[in-house]
């Protein structure tokens, strides 16, 4: 019989304590076992031969750049076993995610304790976000088709305008190449979970493509805690399919063009006895042509669009965004320096249907861009440079600029140092629903950081302490200039996000480790009280090894209590959770995969009255011909 979730926060403060201290104190005497453990060279070998896109917006390798960077590969996606994209994302350092219930609920991310509102979010370079909400709807997204991600913590502005004050996070689909190469799987877990994928890759002369389907659904749980709800299962379907082709015209010119569609029905407990449920529609689609006009130059033109749409039902809401960009990206290499040079458009439009309640709300802007660039890598140096200037169709200009370098004291030790200006304009529904105001000006950034990090082979550890100030921030207000009575959107807050990041990745006995621990204080600055869903201690570690065929992992996650509203009063508790996972081969051609969440069924909450999971099993099986 299913279980249902309380209320109740079982964790004490002391508890809290001892598990994240524990944690703590596990990584930090791991520290100079690592220092002073000497693996293959090898694999530092291949760490930098690795490339990143999104940290300029250009291909480097990995050693090369300054940024505070984390890369996931699909390798490390599928045996994870994890069903949602921000529950991926979770397991990298200075990350912290909350959730409105099970898989298919509301989800934020927040990079170094910043809005979720404030990380900018791609997919195969098209550009997701809400008018309405502000920030990418993560449920929205569908892991299946996710081959690679890329995270970058601290502002990107400089690069990529608005949106970008506390990083930047840009998803990948498969790249076809090679001889045809099909798929199946299919996976069946607690709770009713079902899932069925299947698709092909390949690339051979001219073209190479890779296409994907899949299709999910769960029963799930109660999501509400609490007699006011309906007490009802809340389950979710999604399906989605997907289309990434290359044509390679010759050796300096190819065209790529990426479609992406994925369709989600879940339920909510809005009520205490209607069938309250979610739909959301995602498209996305972008067309680019990349040349390569001489051994130091190239461009690309890239058009892109994505449309979010999103409705409730049986009490009928409705919001839809499209965003439109338009890129022209140059690029030269001169020895040791990269010069780029961007010209892009944005285009937002917002469509809210009316309602009983309020009238239909349709508006649009327009940003138009000039980025330039500089990077420097020469012996022991390497420095980041880059300006952007937007200007608004309703704010006029505004100016953007990060500088970044990096100084290698030995092969394993380097230092940097970074700072930056961001900022992110207000939500079409910020400024235009019952709720908005005109007046609103954009959220304004400046970021300092220093770090460190050392690496020898499959070892590393990296220190990085930051500080972002916010201005300008928007806050949802008591009724004043707006139409509502209710309230109205006001630039009265500021913010600061501080903390230390600590991570560490170490290769011993067979047994691949990783980890890390965050202090952090993301604060009102006026009020002095800590931001709402994110804690100031937080720590992740995981292992895991290769026994008789078998790949066994485990990760633990450790969090101290969190506040649910910015008054501090309503008390979200610390929590620690273990999850487990292993796969095998069977065969040539057939993979088994098997996950356990939450292992020792732990209650708790990252949102208040919204229950989290307890303990889910999930077992599939993948059929890939070699």
């Amino acid at each position: 019989m299913k279980k249902i979730r309380s209320s109740k926060v079982r964790s004490t403060a002391l508890a809290t304590h001892v598990r994240v201290t524990a944690l703590t104190l596990a990584l930090g005497a791991a520290w100079p076992v690592m220092a002073q453990t000497l693996v293959a060279q090898a694999a530092t070998e291949q760490q930098l031969r690795e490339t990143v896109v999104t940290a300029t917006r250009v291909a480097q390798p990995l050693s090369d750049l300054v940024s505070d960077v984390s890369i996931v590969d699909r390798e490390t996606i599928e045996a994870s076993g994890a069903t949602g994209v921000i529950d991926v994302i979770a397991r990298l350092p200075g990350v912290q995610i909350s959730r409105n219930g099970g898989q298919g609920s509301s989800g934020s991310v927040y990079l170094r304790g910043a809005e979720s509102r404030f990380t900018a979010v791609y997919l195969d370079g098209v550009r997701l976000d809400s008018q309405s909400t502000g920030g990418v709807v993560w449920e929205q997204i569908p892991l299946s088709q996710i081959d690679r991600i890329e995270v970058v913590r601290g502002p990107a502005a400089a690069v990529y305008g608005s949106d970008a004050i506390g990083g930047v996070i840009q998803l990948f689909t498969k790249k076809g190449e090679g001889a045809p190469a099909p798929y199946v799987g299919v996976g069946l877990g607690n709770q009713g979970t079902r899932t069925v994928q299947a698709g092909v890759s390949g690339g051979s002369g001219m073209v190479d493509y890779s296409l994907g389907l899949s299709h999910e659904r769960a029963d799930g749980f109660s999501t509400r805690v609490g007699a006011a709800y309906n007490p009802d299962d809340d389950g979710y379907r999604r399906s989605t399919a997907n289309a990434k082709v290359g044509l390679q015209i010759n050796k300096t010119h190819r065209i790529e063009g990426t479609l992406l569609a994925s369709n989600l029905n879940s339920q909510y407990d809005g009520s205490l006895t209607a069938d309250d449920r979610n739909h959301h529609q995602l498209r996305t689609g972008g067309l680019a042509w990349l040349a390569q006009w001489s051994d130091v130059y190239k461009t690309r033109v890239q058009v892109t669009q994505s449309d979010s749409k999103y409705s409730t039902t049986p009490n009928f809401y409705m919001t839809e965004t499209t965003l439109r960009n338009y890129l022209l990206q140059n690029e030269w290499r001169l020895g040791a320096h990269l010069f780029t040079a961007a010209l892009e458009r944005r285009e937002d439009e917002l469509h809210n249907p009316a309602t009983a309640f309020v009238g239909d709300l349709q508006r649009d802007r327009s940003q138009n861009a000039l980025a330039l660039g500089y990077g420097l890598n020469q012996g022991a140096h390497a420095l980041q440079a880059n300006l952007r200037y937007d200007d608004d169709s309703e704010f006029g200009g505004k100016g953007t600029g990060s500088l970044s370098y990096g100084y290698a004291i030995t092969p394993q030790w380097r230092i940097t140092a970074a700072g930056g200006t961001s900022f992110r304009a207000p939500t079409l529904y910020q400024r235009f629903s019952e709720y908005g105001a005109p007046g609103l000006q954009p959220e304004k950034g400046r970021n300092i950081e220093i770090g460190t990090r050392w690496s020898q082979g499959a070892s590393s550890v990296g220190l990085v302490a930051y500080r972002n100030r916010v201005t300008n921030l928007i806050n949802f207000g008591a009724a004043g200039s707006c139409a509502s009575a209710f309230g109205c959107y006001e630039n009265v807050g500021r913010a600061e996000y501080k903390g230390v990041t600590l991570s560490a990745t170490h290769r011993i006995a067979g047994v691949s480790l990783h980890g890390s621990m965050d202090w952090q204080n993301p604060r009102d600055l006026d009020s002095g009280r800590q931001l709402a869903r994110r804690a100031k201690r937080y720590a992740t570690l995981g292992a895991d090894t290769m026994v008789a065929g078998w790949t066994l992992g485990a990760e633990l996650y450790a969090s101290a209590r969190r506040y649910d509203n910015a008054a501090n009063t309503n008390v979200l508790g610390g929590y620690t959770t273990v999850n487990l996972y292993t796969s095998k081969r069977l065969g040539r051609d057939v993979t088994l995969l098997a996950r356990v969440d939450n292992l020792a069924d732990r209650d708790y909450q990252t949102a208040r009255t919204y229950a989290t999971g307890g303990r889910t099993v999930y077992v599939g099986l993948k059929w890939a011909p070699r």
